[in-house]
């Protein structure tokens, strides 16, 4: 491998982090109804666990409700159930064949838990990040010790990969920011 094929492999690596790190933050609630919030919830579905989204339709009524849809009848009361039992603290009110899910509003001390959750998160991945970069800067010292680059390029590529790791972190720390300015937002 060369320098350039590590930098790139390095980069889509992280960037691939950072995109698994924005669909945990959809996940965390912030007070305000939106369809991705049960996209994780799983329910049997002839033998097999989904995602509720594969199952119903889920739309947005207003700001603290969802409409869940089954497409089969008999999908209501499991679907009912797996959003009611899932970690969301969610609870569900079936009308007839549709389920009403009201969002309860987050207490100050439930929003400081989710900006610990989400600070958490952060620093997940950037460890994740940071783990990349130590990859890719071994990459580099193989290549040297098999005098397939010289000490200068070996360097060059892991001011590189450090720039590179730096832009990514500074990403992550601008998305935990964000996340919890719309956490604590009342």
């Amino acid at each position: 491998m060369s320098i350039s094929e590590i930098s790139k492999s390095s980069e889509t690596r992280m960037g691939k982090s950072i995109e698994a790190f924005k669909n945990n933050l959809s996940k965390i609630r912030t007070g305000r109804a939106h369809a991705g919030i049960i996209d994780h919830v799983q329910v049997e579905y002839y033998g097999s666990m989904v995602p509720v989204s594969q199952v119903a339709a889920v739309s947005v009524v207003d700001a603290r409700t969802l409409n869940v849809q089954p497409w089969e009848k008999h999908m209501t009361s499991p679907i009912e159930k797996a959003i009611r039992e899932s970690d969301l603290g969610l609870n569900p009110v079936a009308l007839g064949e549709s389920i009403r899910v009201p969002m309860p509003a987050l207490t100050e001390e439930r929003r400081r838990d989710l900006t610990k959750v989400v600070r958490s998160e952060g620093e997940d991945c950037k460890i994740a990040v940071r783990n990349l970069r130590r990859d890719a800067n071994e990459s580099f010292k193989k290549l040297l010790k098999d005098k397939e680059i010289s000490e200068d390029d070996e360097r060059r590529a892991q001011d590189i990969i450090q720039k590179m790791t730096d832009k990514f972190i500074a990403e992550i720390d601008t998305l935990v920011s964000t996340k919890e300015a719309e956490i604590m937002k009342v």
